[in-house]
């Protein structure tokens, strides 16, 4: 066994009911929340999201009597949009600024849950005053009584998902990704690597593998623009120059959607890493055509880093090891960009390979 060819398991994520990773996330931030009061029966859920986040949290509230409000970065993919809209969620799509920034979609989401409470409160007081108790219609305040259009004026009140510093994402991956990768592969895991957008998955999934089995090695792949693998392998983010709160606009990093990241959540700093990788967007796009092609897998542009991330792992390790990573969503999400070869072509990232020679694998 020893000198086999190094296993590199995927799993497949983007097979769950709102097609990706993020279900789990958003299935037990609301349930925790209903559970705690913090979030209200027919109550609305906020987050600010790259999208799959959003996605999830749109498919699985309704389930439990509730509705969503969405704040989306406007270079986010549109179809991430589209299919929030389709789920029945309301979409604001802003400018992309530093998360310093108090526009920033994930403070403006903050600020939509606040605002919705505000209004159950007011709603409340209104009814009380007049004595009796005044039906909303469908949920909701009338349109003429709105105070803000973007939001719906939910009269059980709104929740912050907050995906970032909410430990409940941490919890989904610990009891419940973790758990799976080892039954499913028999505690025959060797390593685990996957990047980091909130970093519920790699610190769920570590700390869970690495309780099984110290011998588990955990890695993080890191895309273009992040701070993450400095600061696992050097332990600086980066230099002062680089402080997001200094950066006057949002620059291009990279064109994989919702994993990298230039600040410590609560989620990642809960992950156990053994080291970290850097992956490029030249790799990422070689690796999603490369498996379409080889494996008939359709990937998004994170579940391609993570690929990219475990080839890394693999060749580190060398034969014999099993390396398991996360297939977060399908292409599906990533047409009007990743999957663009105009877009691709505006930044020299044309697909050319015929192999896995972009990793220096022939």
């Amino acid at each position: 066994m020893e000198s086999s060819m190094p296993l590199i398991l995927g799993k497949c994520e983007f097979l769950n009911p709102g097609g990706s990773v993020k279900d789990r996330v958003a299935l037990k931030v609301i349930e925790e929340a209903l559970e705690s009061g913090d979030l209200a029966p027919g109550g609305v859920v906020t987050e600010g999201s790259a999208g799959s986040t959003a996605i999830s949290l749109a498919t699985v509230a309704p389930a439990f009597g509730c509705k969503c409000h969405v704040v989306i970065p406007d270079d986010a993919a549109i179809e991430k949009s589209q299919i929030l809209e389709a789920l029945g969620a309301t979409v604001e799509r802003v400018r992309p600024v530093s998360i310093t920034h108090k526009d920033h979609f994930v403070n403006i989401a903050r600020r939509r849950a606040l605002e919705a409470n505000e209004l159950a409160a007011k709603d409340k007081k209104v009814s009380q005053v007049d004595g009796k108790d005044r039906e909303p219609m469908d949920g909701c305040v009338p349109d003429q009584e709105k105070e803000n259009p973007a939001l719906l004026s939910h009269c059980n009140g709104g929740f912050f998902a907050d995906q970032f510093e909410n430990l409940a994402n941490f919890r989904a991956h610990y009891e419940g990704t973790g758990p799976e990768i080892w039954e499913q592969t028999d505690g025959n895991v060797d390593a685990f690597v996957a990047a980091a957008g909130t970093g519920g998955t790699v610190a769920g999934v570590s700390t869970f593998l690495q309780e099984k089995s110290p011998k588990i090695k955990c890695f993080l792949i890191d895309p273009p623009g992040s701070g993450l693998f400095n600061k696992v392998t050097r332990g600086v983010m980066y230099t002062k120059e680089e402080a997001e709160g200094r950066r006057l606009k949002n620059p291009f990093d990279t064109i994989t959607e919702g994993i990298g990241i230039n600040r410590l959540t609560k989620n990642f700093m809960m992950a156990k890493l053994d080291g970290a990788f850097q992956g490029t967007d030249k790799e990422a796009v070689e690796m999603s055509r490369f498996l379409l092609k080889n494996d008939g897998v359709f990937l998004g542009s994170s579940s391609a880093m993570n690929c990219v991330g475990a080839v890394r792992v693999a060749k580190a390790l060398g034969p014999g090891h099993t390396i398991v990573t996360i297939l977060c969503d399908n292409g599906m999400r990533h047409l009007s960009k990743f999957y663009d070869p105009k877009y691709l072509a505006q930044y020299g990232l044309t697909p050319t390979a015929t192999g896995l020679e972009f990793m220096s694998i022939k």
